[in-house]
């Protein structure tokens, strides 16, 4: 099969939750991305928001949309994204894990990990969703192997989605109110992390991105817990087996000062 004939491959920095309901530059970007890329059969997305213990997967047919944040305006807990879900693709990523164990669950649905930007990006929820967890008890290489698994299903016209952000040190965020704060200077140590993880992907050297902890002070404050940043593992993994796609950056920028918006398309 041709390289242009997979679906791509794509990491989006989702940023605040109140994105979804906002028009701004990074939800203008995510609405185009959605109409410029082949549409998909499916999409299988791995959010920061479904950390667990095990990997699981949502089998729900109408997932239930989750509002799994506090303290923004009621406008925000009044969304709902009806997506239907798709238990065959689910049945179909839990065998490319085999022998890793996934639960199919239907206790949970979609995050707003996944709905904050499909709803820029598929804003009539016509596309199927099913969510991939991300299992906490495992270090990084495991989730990169994890997304090399995942690629057969590019072939199939999936979209492998990864929902998180490349730096996300909330400590350090200097908030504006309940949307994002675009007008602060991003601290120098956010802005030095992403450049670098930008450079080794352009290099294709996806090592040190794996073993990020050895990238220092920096990968420290941009990392101090992994789940928004591991979603870009599995992303760059099902990436992996072809050195023939060319990577983009479609979305750029650095929220409240340490909050990476970074977006990654590969294919």
């Amino acid at each position: 099969m041709q390289v242009n004939s997979l679906a791509p491959a794509v990491f989006l920095g989702h940023g605040l939750p109140m994105n979804a309901v906002l028009s701004n530059r990074y939800t203008e970007a995510w609405s185009a991305i959605g109409k410029q890329m082949p549409r998909p059969s499916a999409v299988l997305c791995i959010s920061a928001h479904w950390y667990t213990s095990g990997s699981a997967l949502t089998i729900n047919t109408a997932p239930e949309t989750i509002h799994d944040f506090g303290g923004f305006p009621r406008e925000l807990y009044q969304v709902k994204y009806p997506a239907s879900g798709d238990p065959e693709l689910a049945r179909r990523v839990q065998a490319l894990l085999a022998p890793v164990p996934a639960e199919l669950s239907g206790e949970w649905g979609l995050d707003h990990g996944t709905w904050s930007v499909l709803r820029h990006v598929y804003p009539d929820a016509d596309v199927p969703v099913v969510q991939l967890s991300i299992d906490a008890t495992r270090t990084a290489p495991f989730h990169f192997d994890i997304g090399r698994r995942l690629a057969a299903l590019r072939e199939e016209g999936v979209l492998i989605l990864g929902s998180g952000n490349i730096v996300h040190n909330l400590y350090a965020y200097a908030r504006e109110g309940a949307g994002p704060s675009e007008n602060v200077k991003p601290l120098p140590w956010a802005a030095n992390f992403e450049s670098t993880t930008r450079e080794l992907m352009q290099a294709g050297d996806y090592a040190p991105l794996i073993d990020y902890e050895k990238l220092g002070r920096d990968a420290m404050l941009s990392i101090p817990t992994p789940e928004h940043y591991l979603p870009l593992l599995y992303v760059l993994g099902a990436g992996a087996e072809s050195g023939e796609e060319q990577i983009a950056f479609p979305i750029e920028g650095i929220d409240g000062g340490s909050v990476s918006m970074l977006g990654v398309q590969i294919g």
